[in-house]
């Protein structure tokens, strides 16, 4: 009995936002395209969007908008866990930005991926964002109004 040759491994191939949108759903995740074509839906919350960036849409940007808005008052204690969070973890980055309702939050994780990626490389990128965004507002929850 000659054993099985071994299994190709997958090539990377363009992420798209069909690919993106693809695999959030088979996960069991809402998602809808937004009036530019992203992906973008709500986890925990939070809304997220899942972003095409560069000439060729090669660069992948996960980025998330905290649920909770701080009141502007708020700027240096929110700065202070902002800078923290960034001096301590490489992603996401996290920041701030003055709206309308307030301060909102958010945070981004980009990846270049001119080279393609694989389907589980994308799971992996995908679950990523989505988790550490999470941890970011989680992490700063204490500093935002109950």
């Amino acid at each position: 009995m000659s054993a099985a040759p071994p299994a190709r491994p997958e090539r990377p191939t363009p992420v798209t936002r069909e690919r993106i949108a693809a695999y959030l759903q088979a996960e069991g995740y809402h998602t809808r395209a937004d009036e530019d074509g992203d992906v973008t839906g709500v986890w925990n919350g939070h809304r997220f969007w899942f972003i095409l960036l560069g000439e060729r849409d090669e660069v992948l940007q996960v980025r998330g908008r905290a649920e909770h808005v701080l009141p502007v008052e708020r700027r240096s204690a929110a700065l202070l866990a902002v800078n923290d969070w960034n001096r301590d973890r490489i992603w996401p980055k996290a920041y701030l930005r003055e709206e309308d309702d307030g301060l909102a939050l958010y945070g981004e994780m980009s990846v270049d991926l001119e080279h393609g990626v694989t389907d589980a490389q994308l799971a992996l990128l995908l679950d990523c964002g989505l988790a550490t965004s999470i941890q970011l507002f989680r992490a700063t929850a204490p500093a935002q109004p109950g």
